[in-house]
Protein backbone atom coordinates (compact mmCIF):
# COMPACT_ATOMS: atom_id res chain seq x y z
CA UNK A 1 0.00 0.00 0.00
CA UNK A 2 1.14 3.21 -1.12
CA UNK A 3 1.66 6.22 1.88
CA UNK A 4 -0.04 9.50 1.49
CA UNK A 5 3.07 11.15 0.36
CA UNK A 6 3.93 8.28 -2.36
CA UNK A 7 0.68 9.41 -4.16
CA UNK A 8 1.54 12.94 -3.76
CA UNK A 9 4.56 12.59 -5.76
CA UNK A 10 2.92 10.72 -8.32
CA UNK A 11 0.44 13.37 -8.43
CA UNK A 12 2.65 15.79 -8.91
CA UNK A 13 5.23 14.07 -11.22
CA UNK A 14 2.05 13.33 -13.46
CA UNK A 15 1.10 17.46 -13.48
CA UNK A 16 4.68 18.68 -13.91
CA UNK A 17 5.07 15.87 -17.02
CA UNK A 18 1.95 17.68 -18.59
CA UNK A 19 2.84 20.55 -18.35
CA UNK A 20 6.48 20.35 -19.94
CA UNK A 21 6.27 17.33 -22.00
CA UNK A 22 8.82 15.21 -20.69
CA UNK A 23 11.34 13.67 -18.10
CA UNK A 24 10.88 15.63 -14.65
CA UNK A 25 14.14 17.57 -13.00
CA UNK A 26 14.52 16.55 -9.11
CA UNK A 27 14.53 20.55 -8.46
CA UNK A 28 11.00 20.82 -9.98
CA UNK A 29 9.45 18.24 -8.02
CA UNK A 30 11.17 20.38 -5.02
CA UNK A 31 9.76 23.48 -6.23
CA UNK A 32 6.13 21.71 -6.50
CA UNK A 33 5.98 19.91 -3.22
CA UNK A 34 8.03 22.71 -1.09
CA UNK A 35 10.92 20.64 0.06
CA UNK A 36 14.36 19.92 -0.30
CA UNK A 37 15.98 18.32 -3.70
CA UNK A 38 17.50 15.56 -0.98
CA UNK A 39 14.11 14.84 0.17
CA UNK A 40 12.68 13.98 -3.50
CA UNK A 41 16.16 12.13 -4.58
CA UNK A 42 15.19 9.73 -1.11
CA UNK A 43 11.57 9.51 -2.23
CA UNK A 44 12.14 8.96 -6.04
CA UNK A 45 14.41 5.98 -5.26
CA UNK A 46 11.88 4.56 -3.24
CA UNK A 47 9.19 5.14 -6.10
CA UNK A 48 11.26 3.47 -8.33
CA UNK A 49 12.02 0.45 -6.22
CA UNK A 50 8.40 0.00 -6.61
CA UNK A 51 8.10 0.23 -10.10
CA UNK A 52 6.05 3.39 -10.53
CA UNK A 53 8.75 5.48 -12.17
CA UNK A 54 12.24 5.57 -14.24
CA UNK A 55 15.15 7.92 -13.75
CA UNK A 56 17.62 8.46 -15.85
CA UNK A 57 20.69 10.54 -15.08
CA UNK A 58 20.93 14.17 -15.84
CA UNK A 59 17.40 13.80 -17.53
CA UNK A 60 14.96 13.28 -14.60
CA UNK A 61 12.21 11.17 -13.85
CA UNK A 62 8.89 9.80 -15.62
CA UNK A 63 5.67 7.72 -14.59
CA UNK A 64 5.87 4.25 -15.77
CA UNK A 65 2.35 3.34 -16.87
CA UNK A 66 1.47 2.05 -12.96
CA UNK A 67 3.16 5.18 -11.45
CA UNK A 68 0.39 7.12 -14.08
CA UNK A 69 -2.46 4.59 -13.48
CA UNK A 70 -1.70 5.80 -9.82
CA UNK A 71 -1.46 9.01 -10.36
CA UNK A 72 -4.97 9.21 -12.48
CA UNK A 73 -6.57 7.69 -9.43
CA UNK A 74 -5.68 10.23 -7.31
CA UNK A 75 -6.40 12.87 -9.50
CA UNK A 76 -10.02 11.45 -10.11
CA UNK A 77 -10.78 11.62 -6.43
CA UNK A 78 -9.34 15.02 -6.16
CA UNK A 79 -11.50 16.53 -8.85
CA UNK A 80 -14.32 15.20 -8.08
CA UNK A 81 -14.27 16.00 -4.32
CA UNK A 82 -13.31 19.63 -5.33
CA UNK A 83 -16.60 19.66 -7.33
CA UNK A 84 -19.06 17.83 -4.68
CA UNK A 85 -17.61 20.45 -2.05
CA UNK A 86 -18.17 23.81 -4.06
CA UNK A 87 -21.41 22.02 -5.52
CA UNK A 88 -23.17 19.93 -2.56
CA UNK A 89 -21.02 21.95 0.43
CA UNK A 90 -20.53 25.32 -0.13
CA UNK A 91 -17.35 25.49 -0.45
CA UNK A 92 -16.06 28.56 -2.50
CA UNK A 93 -13.69 27.42 -5.38
CA UNK A 94 -10.34 28.96 -2.99
CA UNK A 95 -11.44 26.32 -0.21
CA UNK A 96 -11.31 23.41 -1.94
CA UNK A 97 -8.08 22.38 -2.87
CA UNK A 98 -6.71 21.64 0.26
CA UNK A 99 -9.67 19.82 1.34
CA UNK A 100 -9.20 17.46 -1.45
CA UNK A 101 -5.88 17.28 -0.89
CA UNK A 102 -6.20 15.74 2.41
CA UNK A 103 -9.67 13.43 1.64
CA UNK A 104 -8.45 12.07 -1.73
CA UNK A 105 -5.75 9.53 -0.22
CA UNK A 106 -8.93 7.69 2.25
CA UNK A 107 -12.08 7.11 -0.06
CA UNK A 108 -13.15 4.15 -1.17
CA UNK A 109 -13.88 3.07 -5.02
CA UNK A 110 -17.39 3.19 -4.04
CA UNK A 111 -18.17 6.64 -2.53
CA UNK A 112 -15.84 7.89 -5.41
CA UNK A 113 -18.43 6.54 -7.98
CA UNK A 114 -21.71 7.86 -5.60
CA UNK A 115 -19.63 10.99 -5.28
CA UNK A 116 -19.43 11.22 -9.14
CA UNK A 117 -23.06 9.88 -9.94
CA UNK A 118 -24.02 12.76 -7.80
CA UNK A 119 -22.38 15.05 -9.81
CA UNK A 120 -23.63 13.68 -12.87
CA UNK A 121 -20.26 12.22 -13.92
CA UNK A 122 -18.49 15.75 -14.90
CA UNK A 123 -16.14 16.00 -17.39
CA UNK A 124 -14.09 19.17 -15.23
CA UNK A 125 -13.85 20.33 -11.89
CA UNK A 126 -14.15 23.84 -10.93
CA UNK A 127 -11.62 24.97 -11.91
CA UNK A 128 -11.84 23.64 -15.57
CA UNK A 129 -9.51 20.48 -15.01
CA UNK A 130 -10.20 17.44 -16.46
CA UNK A 131 -11.16 14.91 -14.59
CA UNK A 132 -9.66 11.16 -15.18
CA UNK A 133 -12.55 8.54 -16.33
CA UNK A 134 -13.61 6.03 -14.36
CA UNK A 135 -10.94 3.66 -16.17
CA UNK A 136 -8.56 5.86 -15.58
CA UNK A 137 -7.86 7.25 -19.23
CA UNK A 138 -5.49 9.89 -19.50
CA UNK A 139 -7.32 12.85 -20.53
CA UNK A 140 -6.64 14.18 -24.06
CA UNK A 141 -4.62 16.85 -24.91
CA UNK A 142 -5.96 20.39 -25.42
CA UNK A 143 -5.43 23.25 -27.40
CA UNK A 144 -4.90 26.03 -24.07
CA UNK A 145 -1.56 27.66 -23.79
CA UNK A 146 -1.31 30.33 -20.81
CA UNK A 147 -2.76 33.85 -20.75
CA UNK A 148 0.89 35.15 -20.56
CA UNK A 149 1.39 34.27 -23.73
CA UNK A 150 -0.71 36.37 -25.86
CA UNK A 151 -0.72 39.88 -26.80
CA UNK A 152 -3.29 42.87 -27.66
CA UNK A 153 -6.17 42.32 -29.49
CA UNK A 154 -6.06 38.38 -29.06
CA UNK A 155 -10.01 37.41 -28.04
CA UNK A 156 -10.07 34.19 -25.68
CA UNK A 157 -12.37 32.20 -23.48
CA UNK A 158 -10.68 30.92 -20.24
CA UNK A 159 -10.44 27.28 -20.45
CA UNK A 160 -9.10 26.71 -16.67
CA UNK A 161 -7.55 28.14 -13.75
CA UNK A 162 -4.40 26.72 -11.17
CA UNK A 163 -6.34 25.30 -7.99
CA UNK A 164 -3.19 25.90 -6.22
CA UNK A 165 -3.07 29.51 -4.74
CA UNK A 166 -5.95 29.85 -2.62
CA UNK A 167 -4.92 34.14 -2.55
CA UNK A 168 -5.08 33.61 -6.38
CA UNK A 169 -8.11 32.11 -6.73
CA UNK A 170 -10.09 34.68 -4.44
CA UNK A 171 -8.46 37.56 -6.63
CA UNK A 172 -9.82 36.03 -10.04
CA UNK A 173 -13.34 35.56 -8.32
CA UNK A 174 -13.55 38.99 -7.41
CA UNK A 175 -12.39 39.80 -10.85
CA UNK A 176 -15.00 37.63 -12.72
CA UNK A 177 -12.71 35.21 -14.30
CA UNK A 178 -13.52 31.70 -14.09
CA UNK A 179 -13.86 28.73 -17.14
CA UNK A 180 -16.04 29.45 -20.03
CA UNK A 181 -14.94 33.54 -19.70
CA UNK A 182 -14.68 35.09 -22.25
CA UNK A 183 -11.93 38.16 -22.49
CA UNK A 184 -10.00 40.22 -24.71
CA UNK A 185 -6.32 40.79 -23.95
CA UNK A 186 -5.99 44.91 -24.23
CA UNK A 187 -2.19 45.33 -23.11
CA UNK A 188 0.42 43.67 -22.14
CA UNK A 189 2.86 46.04 -20.23
CA UNK A 190 6.67 45.41 -20.18
CA UNK A 191 7.11 44.13 -17.04
CA UNK A 192 4.40 41.32 -17.47
CA UNK A 193 0.98 43.40 -16.18
CA UNK A 194 -1.69 41.83 -17.83
CA UNK A 195 -4.89 44.12 -18.67
CA UNK A 196 -7.85 42.23 -20.29
CA UNK A 197 -11.08 43.59 -20.96
CA UNK A 198 -14.51 41.43 -20.16
CA UNK A 199 -17.78 40.98 -21.39
CA UNK A 200 -19.42 42.34 -18.40
CA UNK A 201 -16.80 43.31 -15.69
CA UNK A 202 -15.04 46.40 -17.49
CA UNK A 203 -11.35 45.94 -17.62
CA UNK A 204 -8.74 43.92 -15.13
CA UNK A 205 -5.35 44.12 -14.66
CA UNK A 206 -3.66 40.59 -13.85
CA UNK A 207 -0.03 40.39 -12.43
CA UNK A 208 2.13 38.35 -14.85
CA UNK A 209 2.37 35.05 -12.76
CA UNK A 210 -1.68 35.16 -12.50
CA UNK A 211 -1.92 35.30 -16.22
CA UNK A 212 0.57 32.47 -16.08
CA UNK A 213 -1.73 30.25 -14.17
CA UNK A 214 -4.88 31.18 -16.26
CA UNK A 215 -4.89 28.27 -19.42
CA UNK A 216 -6.92 29.93 -22.43
CA UNK A 217 -8.04 28.84 -25.86
CA UNK A 218 -8.52 31.29 -28.65
CA UNK A 219 -12.08 32.40 -29.50
CA UNK A 220 -13.86 30.87 -31.84
CA UNK A 221 -15.77 33.87 -33.84
CA UNK A 222 -16.07 31.30 -36.74
CA UNK A 223 -18.07 28.68 -35.73
CA UNK A 224 -21.74 28.56 -37.30
CA UNK A 225 -23.33 27.51 -34.30
CA UNK A 226 -21.80 30.21 -32.41
CA UNK A 227 -23.12 32.53 -34.92
CA UNK A 228 -26.71 31.25 -34.84
CA UNK A 229 -27.33 31.61 -31.33
CA UNK A 230 -26.10 34.89 -30.85
CA UNK A 231 -28.30 36.08 -34.24
CA UNK A 232 -31.07 33.66 -32.02
CA UNK A 233 -30.36 35.28 -28.29
CA UNK A 234 -29.58 32.24 -27.24
CA UNK A 235 -25.44 32.92 -26.97
CA UNK A 236 -23.86 36.31 -25.58
CA UNK A 237 -21.02 36.20 -23.23
CA UNK A 238 -19.80 33.12 -22.57
CA UNK A 239 -18.87 33.90 -19.24
CA UNK A 240 -18.88 31.11 -16.28
CA UNK A 241 -20.67 32.13 -12.99
CA UNK A 242 -18.49 33.61 -10.37
CA UNK A 243 -17.49 30.15 -7.95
Amino acid sequence: MLSDVMEDYLKSIYALQKEDGGPVSTSAIADYLDVTPPTVTSMVEKLEDRGLVEREKYKGVELTAEGETVALEVLRHHRLLESYLTEHLDYSWSEVHEEADTLEHHISEEFEQRVADALGDPEVDPHGDPIPSADLTPPEEDDTAPLSEFGPGDRLVVARVSDRDEEELRYLADAGIAPETELEVVDVAPFGMVTVRLADDGEQSLPENVARSIRVRPADDDNPEREDDAENGLGGSAQGAKP
